[in-house]
């Protein structure tokens, strides 16, 4: 069960970073556009990479070094450290949602969709490297406890920010309320840097 939490935290983390998606998912939850197929096919599409990601490296860690291991460990220390460094450069970020409402067909949301998730670089760093990579120690059971808790995590906060973007939308335009999410990602994610090098130094 532990795992379980260990992987919703980690993934509600990483997805909590406002990027070019989520900015997506929230703009078509404002505009009341196929908001059930966007939400779908985000959380679909994280479920499978978060699991190809952790798989890839259950499969072959095996054939991993341990010099090779360590290496893998010094990039994704790097890939923290820069995530936490742009985290605290967007600390006062305000976003802006005055985007015009037009109508467009389930097949374009659906493409457009498509486009946000698989040509965002930060969604394979994130899913496939980094939880594939945090996950690489732990047992099968614990890896597929983890992925599920990553993927119920992508679920709930697509689905929450989708259909109550009408509601939060005023609230997230405040900056008060996005100091907060930056401070809960940055203490996390400085919590998890943390515990990746003392994994290099025991």
């Amino acid at each position: 069960m532990e795992y379980l939490v260990l992987g919703f935290f980690t993934g509600i983390s990483l997805i909590l970073a406002i990027g070019a998606q989520n900015i997506f998912v929230i703009e078509q939850g404002l505009k009341k556009q196929h908001i059930f197929l966007v939400c779908l096919v985000c959380s679909i599409s994280d479920l499978i990479l978060i699991f190809l990601g952790i798989f890839i490296f259950h499969y072959f860690i095996q054939y991993f070094s341990q010099t090779i291991e360590i290496i893998f460990n010094i990039l994704l220390i790097f890939f923290l450290i820069h995530f936490i460094y742009s985290k605290i450069k967007s600390y006062n970020s305000i976003v802006d949602f005055n985007n015009e409402i037009t109508n467009i067909s389930k097949f374009d949301i659906f493409l457009k969709t498509l486009g946000f998730t698989y040509l965002n670089p930060h969604v394979y760093s994130d899913t496939v490297f980094f939880l594939g990579n945090f996950s690489k120690n732990l047992l099968l059971s614990q890896k597929i406890l983890f992925g599920v808790g990553a993927a119920i995590s992508s679920f709930l906060f697509f689905f929450f920010i989708g259909y109550l973007s009408n509601y939060l939308s005023k609230y997230a335009k405040s900056e008060k309320i996005w100091r907060i999410i930056n401070i809960f990602i940055i203490s996390f994610m400085s919590l998890l840097t943390i515990y990746v090098i003392s994994e290099i130094i025991s």
